[in-house]
Order: structure tokens, then C-alpha cells, then sequence
């Protein structure tokens, strides 16, 4: 498995917000993490990033530990957060060399798979533009064109729809299946729950920081039938007692 989180607790106090989650994403699927407001989703997103450290627990990247590698785990990790997060005095072809230098990426290649993502998110013409100039949606390309110029082992990807116009979705979940068919495992937080059905391999649904189901939507519609048939149905029925 490429990502393995085991016994987790934390948060960002004593009280923890996370009570012993489970869970892992194999090469080759994407998973969903499933959670309203507050169930905990962010913070185990920041928990396996390494921005929070295990009150107890741990948490393999391609079978690393942060403690132990840290350079060999942050390089298996490409991640997308949910708001986008730039240097407003780089221009967007300086974020990109900036990519290229931290992962120490050879820079003939990852100049060839930034023009064609530049290419597919229609921002090719924008290199000498700084993030002052650029829409939400454009900010949130600028992120994924980052990410996925690197052969990560694990991508994180938080909400990654808020912001983006529909053809863009659309390239973003065809860049997912190549990595998925490339062996790449992928994390994706998300209340389009609708889009998640269509896309995601299984679900993991989380609801005050506890686990409280997971599987494939076929497994979680047998398991939990008197609830409903679509995902949103059966996470609403898990955690609101319906």
C-alpha cells in the first residue's frame, strides 16, 4: 500500500480531534475522505502532510515514516490544498522553477509535462503573470499544474472543485485516471459528493474525527441499504441517526 494511517489521534491541541482512524489507499485507486464541516477531514489531510505530528499512531508514505526520512517522505507526497496557497512576487513560470528546484526534478523533463498541463488548463500564455493577476480558479490550476508535474507516489488532493468551471473538472479528473493507471495512489477530500460517486474507487467516511465506514459504493449500498442507494444518502444516514 502507498498510504497506510493506522491508529491515528491528534489535532491541534490535548483534546484530540482525531480518535484512532484507520485507513489505507493502495497504488492504482483513488480514495475519497468523506466528512461534513469539523468531521475531521483537514486535519487529517495536515496530519499525513506532516504539518501535525501523531499524538498517537503513525502514518507510511510509500512505507516511510516522516520521523525516519524526511526527505524521501515529503518527495512520495504531491499536494493540492484547498485554497491555493502562492508567492504573490513569483510569476507563475518562477513557481514552476520553484517546483522543479525543491523536488530537484530534472528540468528538461518537468518543463515538458508543465507545457502540456499549461496547455490543457489554457494557461500557457500566462507564464509571466504574477498571482495578483490571476482569478481563484486560475490559482487553483497554477496548484494542480505544480503537483502533477511530479511522479509522486501519493496525491493529495483537498476539495479540489471549489473554483474550477467545468471543463477544467473535467481535465483535472483525466489527469487523475493517467496517474491512477501510472500506479499513483490518490486522497481526495471532497463535498461534491455526487462527482466523488462517479469517480472514486472507495469511500472513507469520517464523522467527529472517528471512522465510521468504508469501502466501495457497491459494499457501502449492501452494508447500509435502509439508508439509501447514493453516497450522500448513506453518509447522512451513518451520521445523523436517519
Amino acid at each position: 500500500m502507498v498510504l497506510n494511517v493506522s491508529h491515528l489521534t491528534g489535532g491541534y491541541s490535548l483534546i484530540p480531534v482525531l480518535k484512532d482512524l484507520s485507513f489505507e489507499v493502495q497504488a492504482g485507486e483513488l480514495v475519497g475522505l468523506i466528512g461534513l464541516n469539523g468531521a475531521g477531514k483537514s486535519t487529517t489531510i495536515n496530519h499525513i502532510i506532516g504539518l501535525l505530528t501523531p499524538q498517537a499512531g503513525e502514518i507510511k508514505v510509500d512505507n516511510l515514516l516522516l520521523a525516519e526520512n524526511m526527505q524521501g517522505y515529503r518527495k512520495a507526497i504531491a499536494y493540492i490544498p484547498e485554497t491555493p496557497v502562492l508567492y504573490p512576487e513569483l510569476t507563475l513560470k518562477e513557481h514552476i522553477e520553484m517546483t522543479i528546484l525543491a523536488y530537484e526534478l530534472d528540468e528538461k523533463t518537468a518543463w515538458e509535462k508543465a507545457h502540456e498541463l499549461l496547455q490543457l488548463f489554457r494557461l500557457e500564455e500566462r507564464l509571466d503573470w504574477f498571482p495578483a493577476n490571476f482569478s481563484k480558479g486560475m490559482k487553483q490550476k497554477v496548484m494542480i499544474v505544480c503537483a502533477f508535474m511530479l511522479d509522486a507516489k501519493l496525491y493529495i488532493i483537498d476539495e479540489p472543485f471549489v473554483g474550477l468551471d467545468p471543463l477544467a473538472i473535467r481535465d483535472l479528473l483525466q489527469l487523475i485516471e493517467q496517474k491512477k493507471t501510472q500506479g499513483a495512489a490518490i486522497l481526495m477530500s471532497t463535498h461534491v459528493l455526487s462527482t466523488a460517486e462517479q469517480t472514486c474507487d472507495r469511500f472513507v467516511m469520517i464523522d467527529q474525527g472517528q471512522l465510521k465506514a468504508s469501502g466501495t459504493l457497491a459494499e457501502l449500498q449492501n452494508e447500509y441499504q435502509t439508508y439509501g442507494d447514493n453516497l450522500a444518502d448513506i453518509y447522512l444516514g451513518l451520521t445523523q441517526g436517519a
